[in-house]
This record gives C-alpha cells, structure tokens and sequence, in this order.
C-alpha cells in the first residue's frame, strides 16, 4: 500500500511538502543535517531518501562523503536520480531500492544512518530500526527526522484542524489525489510519541538516545549511538 501511494505522489512530493509545510520542512531537514554534521570520507546511508532532500544536502556540506539512497519505491529513486543529474550531483551518490526493514546492506558497514519522514511508513518500526542498529559500525550514529506529537497546549487543536481538513484538499488540488494525502495524515497519528520512540530506539541496542522537538513538537528529530 505504501510502495502505492508513493508511485501515486512521486513526481509532486516536493512541491507537496512545501505546500503541506508551508516551506517549514526545509528548516527542518537543515536542522537535521546540522545535527548530522557530515564529513568527507565517511559512509552515509539516506533510508526513505526518496527525492534525494537529505542526501543532497549532506554532499553539499561534505564533499567526498559517500552517500547511499535507499526507498523501497523506484518512482521516487527515478525522481532522485534526476534531480541529482539536475544539480550536478553524481560523485560520492549511489541508490537501493530496498526495504527499510530488510536492508541488503552488509552488517556493521555504516558510520551515519538518517531516514527523514519515512519511519512512519514502515509496517515493523522496531524491525527497521534493528536493522538500522545492524548495518551501523560500532560508533556509528542513527538520526530521525519524522512529524511527531505536538507538546504546546492549543497547538494540537490548530494542528489536527490543518491536517485533517486542509492537507487533503491540498492533495486533491496539488497533486490529484486526496486518498493518498489523507493516509499521510493517518500515519502521523498513528506514529509512536517522542518518548516512546526514543524508548524502541534503546530497546534495540541504542545507546545516548536524544530528542530535539522542532516547531512545538510538530516534528522531531532522534538520535541514538550504537556503542
């Protein structure tokens, strides 16, 4: 179903998240990459990378960093591959059509592992990020970026008024389809609160796990270490 509703929203994902966001998305994955803080020569894998945002970026900050894309959708790696062709980025870039959940990636073979906006997506969360723990080298880090629980008291009204009257109808205009959109809003509902995630995070094995709440917890990043 998912792999479904991507191949639906692929060739306007981009502009969809700045209408969703009203642009806020790119500050947030710039806050990410800030986090990340990339550097040439190390081995970065992109998971849900889609359209190329996060990757792109990275290479952007760390010329000679080597990046991997992996998304179980090939639309969207044929959207990122352009888009890379686009910019001139081709250098250090390499993609995977591949499951989160089962990522044909040797064990231990990874310094950095970001997903931004895709764990929600994953039908085992805790299967993903075991396997995100699995192909990460001792002293390699996890990031996630992922719409979260709001934490400002009023905000969650005005939130889930937005999402689930306004986001549809935005699909329906932007990209066509207001089904798809609508799933969209339905997973960030169902996705697991900021503490509970950090919680699965250490039940695989991550150790030093952070949270950072962005924009009154609308979003949030996690990290965790495997040491």
């Amino acid at each position: 179903m998912v792999r479904d509703v991507f191949d639906s929203v692929a060739a306007s994902y981009d502009v969809m998240n700045d209408a969703m966001s009203l642009g806020v998305h790119r500050l947030w994955k710039a806050a990410l990459v800030d986090w990340v803080a990339p550097r040439a020569g190390r081995k970065y894998l992109d998971v849900a990378g889609g359209t190329g945002d996060i990757a792109f970026r990275i290479l952007q900050r760390a010329p000679g960093a080597l990046v991997t894309i992996a998304d179980i959708n090939e639309r969207m790696v044929s959207v990122g591959r352009d888009r890379a062709l686009d910019r001139g980025l081709q250098s250090g870039l390499s993609y995977l059509v591949a499951d989160a959940q089962h990522l044909p990636i040797p064990d231990s073979s990874v310094d950095t592992y970001t997903i931004a906006f895709g764990l929600r997506n994953v039908t085992h969360i805790d299967q993903a990020l075991a396997d995100a723990f699995r192909v990460l080298r001792p002293g390699g880090r996890f990031f996630c970026l992922e719409f979260s629980h709001v934490n400002v008291p009023g905000l969650d009204k005005v939130y889930d008024l937005y999402s689930f009257k306004l986001l549809p109808e935005l699909g329906a205009l932007i990209a066509k389809d207001r089904e798809s959109y609508k799933y969209l809003v339905e997973s960030i509902r169902r996705f697991p609160p900021q503490e509970e995630l950090a919680a699965r995070m250490r039940g695989v094995g991550f150790e030093r796990v952070e949270v950072r709440n962005l924009s009154g917890g609308i979003a949030a990043i996690h990290s965790g270490w495997k040491l």
